[in-house]
């Protein structure tokens, strides 16, 4: 039987794991968020990516952050000198989906251990984790890349999720509702039928959750999902705040598929769009 690693890590258990050369921490944050206490240091060996490393090319339907191609994540992996056998914890000092988009895509594209950590940098400074400005060696990972790992799901798979009130989305019930507009209705109101769920409703503080509060969540799709579907297609605005949806339910030992795309990607179709709750 496949033993399936555990999708998060605290920051006690990543302090015992660190330094034993199978573990590898990446800490990202996002191209032009404010500089953090600390900036320029990072958790020992830990090293840094921006979240638009790990993103590729804009294109029509691919949403506002679009999903990198293979070279682009082979590259990385080969600086931050993974293998197969490797565990990669991602963390973060920014809003915990940084992290766990991280955390989606290097799963997505086939690495079998990845795992966030939980309350990130913070919760590695409160347990007593050491920072500093040293920079890991890089090179030399091997680790093999294959995308699709995770599943996604397209336009017209999302509309149907909608229609069967199974697409969630991540983002505020502001612009889910859309308002406040920005002008031109792009990033406001959501697709047909999509079912507004904050993310921030399935985090405490930068870490997710306890358990019991996310299965307390996901009850009205987890108990009435057809047999054999996903209970329900996490979304957003472009697929960086529903990674927190996938998280959570992997920590419930479920698979969810992610629209990449999300909202942005669908008003780049011309599709209709609904405001309101």
């Amino acid at each position: 039987m496949t033993v399936v690693p555990p999708p998060v890590v605290t920051a006690d258990e990543l302090r015992t794991a660190i330094g034993d050369g199978s573990t590898v921490v990446v800490e990202v944050r996002r191209d032009g968020t404010a500089p953090t206490p600390g900036d320029g240091a990072r958790i020992p060996g830990a090293h840094a990516v921006d979240l638009a490393e790990l993103t590729g090319v804009v294109r029509p339907g691919t949403g506002a952050t679009p999903l990198p191609d293979a070279a682009q994540v082979r590259a990385l992996v080969e600086r931050w000198g993974v293998h197969d056998a490797s565990t990669v914890v991602v963390a973060t000092a920014d809003h915990p989906s940084t992290a766990t988009r991280a955390w989606w895509v290097l799963r997505w594209a086939g690495l079998a251990d990845v795992r966030f950590l939980d309350g990130g940098r913070a919760a590695w400074v409160a347990a007593g984790g050491a920072l500093t400005t040293e920079r890991p060696a890089e090179g030399g990972g091997t680790a093999t890349v294959t995308l699709g790992a995770l599943p996604t799901v397209g336009s017209d798979t999302a509309a149907d999720a909608a229609r069967r009130g199974r697409l969630v989305d991540a983002r505020g019930a502001e612009a889910h509702a859309g308002a406040p507009d920005d002008g031109d209705g792009a990033r406001t109101g959501h697709v047909p039928g999509a079912v507004s769920l904050p993310a921030a409703g399935a985090l405490r503080g930068g870490g997710l959750a306890d358990e019991a509060t996310l299965r307390a969540r996901y009850a009205p799709y987890l108990d009435t999902a057809p047999a054999g579907e996903a209970p329900l297609v996490a979304s957003c605005g472009s697929g960086v705040a529903a990674t927190v949806d996938v998280l959570a339910l992997a920590v419930l030992g479920v698979t969810v598929p992610l629209y990449p795309g999300s909202f942005t990607g669908w008003v780049s179709e011309g599709r209709p769009v609904a405001k309101g709750a």
